[in-house]
């Protein structure tokens, strides 16, 4: 049929009635591959509980070693949420990686929050204390709103909308990295020897019907058809936790790359897609927090069975002790009868405080068999010197146990006032190697939660919601373009200006850089978003290293961090000391001992929020040691010679001056006289040839 078939985007088809008893024969196989773990958890879990079935008042008088140990080892283990540090794989200048890294670990420290990660990690640790295994399960999700694009859905005229009605634009309001904590008995893989080598991870996720509906639209008929889906439990509590709700299977196939959902039970499956997450590792979830695992295989050991005959003969001891205790009373015999005698007595040891009384009719025969004249008790010095005894032997079983288990007296805090401090520090030392194994494997848990969640945070968020979340308001390129377009125009302005005083013949005035506002020049020196969103899409060029401090998950020591961040200030104070004398001999050293500072700065925890602030203040310490010196100014004397040379170059100029003035004036008269010379000769000789023409001339005849 049609509708028992699903086509992936990739152009795959899949026969979901095919696919259904394929995987109800997987979770059959695995949950038979698991069942022995499965049965022991759940006995644990009762007895962690006081859940036996044997409730009677002597059943209950057992002794807590289990609750006992697991108590004193949960805040050993774990104690507080997790701390995400991101960093760059390469700790060199990179503005945009180190802006990604800023804000990618706000990001993650706020869904550590908005998950509630603590409440996660101690579900997860509980598991894990009791039955060696504890998971989640991590999802994106994201609410959306039409896009109002001012166009009403237009209608055909039949009352059907038409084409700009039917698939409205959306955009994302908010989206979320969801952090589920998955029950031991909730969670399934293919059996394996190796997590490597698994191909397959399942959860068991129980739905309402409104909330399978919402997700599988057309699943109910399937499930009515096959009565599948319920699951019930095996005591009150798990039916009254299942009524009213559908147990559906999430299943990762690493080998078909496809995700499969299936009812408890049916033979169809409900859907069949492909993974909604690109993860490295493909599954939605870490590694499991494991025990103590074989090299045969993933099925954990859980801790109680190490010790479990241990137990067992504790609470038998125990039970033996409260018998032996209720036996402490006191037990009179006396004689019975009509004598004067016996009123008195029973008057006298009239049953209270738990005394018991025992009247005896054949009083001669028994005082004559040991008994005194008037009274007799039981000894009960006896039974006090078995029950001392029993709570000797429980108590070397108990030391046993915390031998077992590797809980250390000082954890425990039971040490003797004549100790040293170095014997104290000792024991805790190689008291709590075991610990720090379980201490690592948790958080190294957290590690692969943090890492998960990151890796769906860079591929999956919007720029706005990075922004938001982180509080980090980056330029976008846009912005940063449209600053620079302005910085040109200003300056094109400023050349006009200039070209225009040099038409009209006034001296150009000297160029200065465009004026910005402190905070757009901020913004012109933060990488924008685009490059950060970029960054983080690309995969292999991320190259981000997601890391838990090593302390964070535990309680934390106050002396340590207060002395990590003495040892920096006392790092810093002495380094700047040290670089201050060397740069005003040397300023050529400058760069060698920022790049110096900003390699000790890296490598501490409380130096990493001020390594943007060095490196910027390093940049201007370089550039300002690097650039050529203003000449040194001069002294008083020199300043005096100045002076009077320069007034002595003033005179020399004037008088230079002076002398090419008269010899000016000079040369002027020179000419004018010269003219003047010129011009009476020529009047001269003008006459001298007039005269010959005027004596021959009819008028003087």
């Amino acid at each position: 049929m049609d509708d028992e078939a699903t086509t992936l985007p990739a152009g795959d088809q899949y026969d979901l009635a095919k696919v259904g008893a394929h995987w109800q024969q997987e979770i059959e196989r695995a949950q038979r591959y698991f069942k022995a773990w499965v049965d022991r958890c759940t006995k644990i879990e009762k007895i962690y509980l006081q859940q036996q079935a044997d409730q009677t008042s002597a059943a209950k008088r057992r002794f807590p070693m289990l609750w006992a140990n697991t108590s004193v080892l949960q805040p050993a283990v774990y104690a507080r949420v997790p701390q995400p540090v991101v960093e760059r794989r390469f700790k060199d200048s990179q503005p945009v990686a180190r802006m990604a890294s800023e804000l990618v670990e706000r990001n993650l420290a706020f869904t550590a929050d908005d998950a509630d990660l603590d409440s996660v990690m101690r579900a997860v640790r509980d598991d894990f204390l009791l039955c060696a295994r504890g998971t989640v399960w991590l999802r994106y999700e994201a609410d959306f709103e039409p896009i109002d694009m001012g166009v009403e859905p237009s209608d055909t005229g039949d009352g059907v909308p038409g084409e700009e009605g039917l698939s409205p634009l959306e955009q994302i309001t908010d989206e979320r990295v969801c952090v589920d904590y998955v029950h031991w008995s909730d969670f399934l893989h293919s059996p394996a020897r190796r997590w490597k080598d698994v191909t397959w991870v399942a959860r068991r996720v129980p739905m309402t019907d409104e909330e399978f509906d919402k997700r599988f639209p057309n699943g109910r008929a399937s499930l009515a058809a096959n009565g599948a889906g319920s699951n019930h439990g095996t005591n009150q509590t798990e039916r009254a936790q299942n009524e009213g709700k559908t147990y559906v299977w999430e299943i990762w196939c690493k080998t078909e790359d496809y995700t499969v959902w299936i009812a408890e039970g049916a033979p169809v499956a409900l859907e069949v897609s492909e993974p909604p997450l690109k993860l490295t590792r493909f599954f939605p979830c870490p590694r499991p927090a494991f025990g103590t695992l074989s090299t045969g295989s993933l099925i954990p050991v859980p801790d109680y069975v190490y010790y479990q005959q241990q137990c067992d003969e504790i609470d038998t001891l125990t039970k033996r002790i409260n018998k032996l205790t209720d036996q402490l009373r006191l037990k009179v015999f006396y004689p019975s009868g009509d004598g004067s005698v016996s009123p008195a007595i029973e008057k006298a040891m009239r049953p209270e405080n738990d005394t018991v009384m025992v009247p005896i009719p054949e009083w001669a025969a028994f005082t004559d068999k040991g008994g005194s004249n008037a009274i007799v008790t039981l000894p009960i010095d006896q039974v006090q010197k078995v029950i001392v005894a029993c709570i000797e032997v429980r108590k070397q079983l108990v030391e046993d146990v915390y031998q077992i288990t590797g809980i250390s007296d000082i954890v425990r805090g039971d040490t003797q006032a004549s100790e040293t401090a170095t014997a104290q520090r000792i024991k805790s030392q190689w008291g709590s190697i075991r610990i720090r194994d379980r201490q690592a494997e948790l958080a190294r848990f957290a590690r692969d939660i943090v890492n998960i969640a990151g890796e769906i945070i860079c591929d999956q968020f919007q720029p706005e919601t990075l922004m938001l979340v982180s509080g980090i308001q980056l330029p976008t390129a846009a912005q940063k373009q449209q600053v620079q377009m302005q910085m040109q125009q200003q300056q094109m302005m400023a050349q006009q200006a200039a070209a225009r005083a040099q038409q009209m013949g006034q001296p150009a005035p000297p160029p200065q850089p465009p004026q910005l506002p402190p905070e757009i020049q901020q913004m012109m020196q933060q990488p924008t978003i685009d490059e950060v969103v970029q960054l983080l899409r690309n995969d292999s060029v991320r190259g981000f290293r997601i890391d838990i401090e090593t302390d964070s998950t535990i309680e934390p020591d106050e002396d340590a961090e207060k002395q990590r961040r003495m040892e920096f200030v006392q790092m810093i104070g002495g380094f700047m000391q040290q670089a201050g004398a060397i740069a005003q001999q040397t300023p050529m050293l400058v760069p060698v001992m920022v790049e110096t500072l900003l390699f000790a700065a890296r490598g501490f925890r409380a130096g990493r929020q001020l390594e943007n602030t060095l490196e910027q203040v390093g940049a201007q310490l370089s550039q300002a040691a690097t650039a050529p010196k203003p000449p040194p100014e001069p002294t008083p004397e020199q300043m005096l010679d100045f002076k009077t040379a320069e007034v002595k170059a003033g005179a020399e100029e004037r008088k230079a001056q002076l002398g090419v003035a008269q010899a000016e004036i000079e040369h002027r008269a020179t000419v004018e006289k010269a003219r003047g010379d010129i011009a009476a000769q020529a009047m001269q000789q003008f006459q001298a040839a007039q005269q010959p023409v005027q004596s021959q001339s009819p008028a003087y005849q």
